[in-house]
This record gives C-alpha cells, sequence and structure tokens, in this order.
C-alpha cells in the first residue's frame, strides 16, 4: 500500500471514529433525558441504537486489522491503529451502558422523580462531560486536554460514593421504594464505568503521541 493511500486510509479510520464517538455521546445523552423525564420511548430507543454501535465496532476493528496487516507500519503509525483498536472497545462499551441505564429507566415507575437520588444528577452530567471531552480530545489530538479529563475521574468517584450514601439512607426511611433505589444504584454504577472508559479513551491518546501507557512504555 502506498503512502499516501495508507495515509488517507487512517484519515478515514478517524472519521469513523468520530462518528462512533458521536452516537456513543448521543446515547448517553439521550439515557440521561429519558431518565430524568421517564421517557420510556426514548430509552427504547437508544437500546436499539446499541445494535448500531456494536456494528461501527466491528466495522472499525476490521479496518484497523486489515491496515496492520496490508501495510505493516512503522511504530508511530501502528501506535495510532493499536490506539483505534483499544478506543472502538471503551466507546462500545460506553454505548452498552448507556443502553443498560435506559433499560432500567423502562422499569421505574411512572412518579419516579428525577432527584429522588440527590447526587444522580451530578453524577451524570460529569460523566457525559468526560465523554464528550475525551471526543474532543482524540478529534484535536489534544494531549493536554486528555491529562485533564483523566482528573475529572476522581469527581465522578467521589459521588458515586454519595450516590451510595444517599441510596443506604433511603434504603432506611422508606423501604417501599427499594426497588427504585437499587435501581439508581445500578444506574449510578453504570456511569461510574462511564467515566472510567472516557479516562481509558484519554490514556491511550497519550498512548498515541508518546507510546507510553499508565507510565509504562509499550511502543
Amino acid at each position: 500500500m502506498p503512502r499516501k493511500t495508507f495515509e488517507a486510509s487512517l484519515e478515514d479510520l478517524n472519521v469513523e471514529l468520530i462518528k462512533m464517538g458521536a452516537i456513543v455521546e448521543n446515547a448517553i445523552n439521550s439515557a440521561i433525558i429519558a431518565l430524568k423525564n421517564n421517557d420510556d420511548k426514548l430509552a427504547k430507543e437508544v437500546v436499539d441504537q446499541d445494535r448500531v454501535i456494536d456494528d461501527m465496532e466491528k466495522d472499525i476493528e476490521a479496518k484497523c486489522l486489515s491496515l496492520i496487516l496490508r501495510q505493516q507500519p512503522v511504530a508511530c503509525d501502528l501506535r495510532v491503529v493499536s490506539t483505534a483498536l483499544k478506543m472502538v472497545t471503551d466507546m462500545e462499551r460506553i454505548g452498552d451502558q448507556a443502553a443498560d441505564i435506559a433499560e432500567l429507566v423502562m422499569d421505574f415507575k411512572s412518579d419516579l422523580k428525577y432527584k429522588a437520588i440527590e447526587h444522580i444528577p451530578a453524577m451524570a452530567e460529569a460523566a457525559v462531560s468526560m465523554v464528550h471531552g475525551a471526543i474532543a480530545a482524540f478529534v484535536n489530538n489534544d494531549m493536554e486536554a486528555a491529562r485533564e479529563i483523566i482528573k475529572k475521574d476522581d469527581i465522578v468517584d467521589e459521588l458515586f460514593e454519595k450516590v451510595k450514601s444517599d441510596v443506604s439512607l433511603s434504603l432506611q426511611t422508606d423501604v417501599k421504594n427499594c426497588d427504585m433505589d437499587i435501581n439508581f444504584l445500578m444506574i449510578a454504577k453504570y456511569l461510574e464505568r462511564i467515566g472510567d472508559h472516557a479516562e481509558n479513551i484519554c490514556e491511550w491518546i497519550e498512548f498515541s503521541e508518546t507510546g507510553d501507557y499508565k507510565n509504562e512504555k509499550l511502543l
């Protein structure tokens, strides 16, 4: 494969990753809106859209493997393609967690109050912000922004601990809503995992530039 053709293929790969990132980000936002509004129809759309995200993951993986096998890229190019392979896995899992949240929304009663568990809204906002920032950092090849987003995972983790306390208090004071409280705890856990995957994406962005991953030289 000529160098120009390979570079064009890399550019196409980036475009596909950006498209997938936009769909994943939309899935999270839609799941949270469905939660706020108790919107079963929108929640079902998020669940159905997960198949689209899964298909995109497979297509991008196939393109990455094709580039590796056909081009036998040098180290810097191999880092870029390897990063794409890793990022697409994290984005697919974020899509899974958005669908998981949407499925729980459809289990809630019609009298759901979004702020019944006080720290869920803040946690959702923080997790969505991390995903948006991670995708923007990738698009802009901005390692400094990626490092700042990694730090924000501490905020999501702290909010998760507060949600656990909220749920514990609610279970002690109102046992009638225990099923709803457990669902809220599960939603918080999915949001915590979304933050972790956004952090992973940022760490792979750094690897793409430096060959370092989690302070270890890989390539």
